[in-house]
């Protein structure tokens, strides 16, 4: 059975989009059955172009990358999701979105933080922002990389919400 996580961030538009993106394209080339999904509890109605640029010069399909609400996935025919993670930076006092929707299978999802600075807000102008959209993909899909070692099958919804917070520490 397909594990579907939605990543959160407010305005799916950068750190969300690269998180679903790298998820994706892992679970794809090591032949896992995971599906990442991305929302925002406020959608930009676009995804950031650096974060675009971010995915394809990593060689990510972003075809079919769009802004979105989370309202999608509180709707009967949304995918069950097994994992919520949210992307957003508490550290810098953001907003983060919380997720209430309920998967249809097993009940409420496993919710964790993985926190990210917004290259959006990064300086030294379009250099800077690249710069600043590139490592956060590589953070982020890195992280991804461990989540998908996890024996995701063979958790419980405890010892799986344990190792998702024991990979932000790491």
């Amino acid at each position: 059975m397909t594990t579907h996580v939605l990543i959160l961030c407010t305005h799916n538009s950068a750190r969300s989009v690269l998180s679903e993106g790298m998820l994706n394209h892992w679970a794809k080339k090591l032949g896992k059955d995971v599906q990442a999904h991305s929302a925002g509890s406020a959608p930009s109605g676009r995804i950031n172009p650096f974060a675009v640029e971010a995915l394809q010069n990593a060689g990510v399909d972003t075809s079919g990358y769009y802004s979105k609400s989370w309202d999608q996935f509180s709707q009967d025919d949304a995918p069950p999701l097994s994992i919520v993670i949210t992307v957003c930076d508490s550290a810098a006092a953001e907003q983060c979105p919380v997720f209430f929707g309920a998967s249809r299978v097993g009940g409420q999802p496993v919710k964790v933080h993985w926190g990210y600075p917004d290259p959006s807000n990064a300086e030294g102008g379009d250099e800077g922002k690249r710069r600043a959209f590139e490592l956060t993909r590589q953070a982020i899909g890195y992280r991804m990389l461990q989540l998908l070692q996890l024996p995701l099958e063979d958790l419980s919804k405890a010892e799986l919400q344990q190792a998702l917070a024991d990979i932000y520490k790491s």
